[in-house]
């Protein structure tokens, strides 16, 4: 594998990186949001203008960490030896023009596809919606795979909008995240709800959920769901003014050895023991 001099923390992020990209593409698998080789994972590397993301064209079988490829921000690769997914300029613009993302994630999942297909975004009339999405999933415009022609029309459609996925117009779904785990949870959310809408309209019109409501299950799952880190009790605790030194404390007086007991008659053997002995 060609590989780069990159300074020590650097290096630290990458080999981290690498081996959770990898790892991340299975949960692709898993949850059924890919076929053959289609659809990828990226990561930006902390404090550095590096992403790792997966080789082109590689069975998912023999993805592994070695074989993942980490670029530049204008999508050049820095060290691998395969080429980068046909997709690397898209998730390079994202990474340029959103620096609060930390993973993209691309998926052909098949509902969510349906939708795409249609160029109809999927409407927020569940609470798992409301949840993760904060509203409708947006379509973004058609663009042609090559060039950040797809990386404008994400950065486009999810400017200003809570939707951490977009539906690329006749192509698939584009999830952005924190990181790269939260980006693949986006995705697999997303086919979950393209699924249940779609077949919620086969039954009828699925009804709409208020703004006001969404709003309320968006701040509470984003803000108050899940396990909250605890908060040290030393942080919040008032700091005391500094305590005087106590004063010596004077040694006691010897104490007297006490005059030996004098035996006292055998207990009755009938009497019940001492529980406190047992104690």
């Amino acid at each position: 594998m060609s590989s780069h001099p990159f300074p020590p923390p650097a290096a630290d992020a990458v080999i981290r990186l690498r081996q959770q990209v990898s790892d991340l593409h299975q949960e692709l698998v898993r949850y059924r949001l890919v076929v053959w080789t289609a659809g990828n994972v990226s990561a930006r590397v902390p404090g550095h203008d590096l992403f790792v993301i997966k080789p082109s064209g590689v069975d998912y079988d023999r993805l592994t960490p070695d074989a993942m490829i980490v670029c530049d921000l204008e999508g050049r690769v820095v060290e691998g030896d395969l080429s980068p997914s046909s997709d690397t300029a898209a998730h390079a613009y994202v990474y340029r023009h959103l620096p609060e993302v930390g993973g993209v994630v691309h998926t052909h999942s098949t509902y969510a596809c349906a939708w795409a297909a249609r160029g109809e975004p999927v409407p927020c009339v569940l609470t798992a919606m409301a949840d993760e999405f904060g509203a409708e999933i947006p379509v973004g415009p058609f663009a042609l795979i090559g060039d950040d022609s797809i990386g404008r029309g994400i950065v486009e459609t999810l400017a200003g909008h809570r939707s951490p996925a977009v539906l690329m117009k006749s192509h698939g779904v584009f999830t952005i995240g924190k990181d790269a785990r939260a980006a693949v949870k986006a995705a697999v959310m997303c086919e979950d709800v393209a699924r249940t809408v779609h077949i919620s309209r086969q039954l009828g019109d699925p009804l709409p959920l208020t703004r006001a409501d969404i709003d309320r299950l968006y701040d509470r799952y984003q803000n108050v769901y899940g396990q909250q880190a605890a908060a040290d009790p030393a942080d919040s605790a008032e700091p005391t003014d500094s305590a005087e030194p106590a004063d010596p404390v004077e040694p006691a007086d010897p104490v007297e050895p006490a005059d030996p007991v004098e035996p006292t008659d055998s207990a009755d053997p009938a009497a019940p023991a001492d529980r406190g002995a047992l104690a």
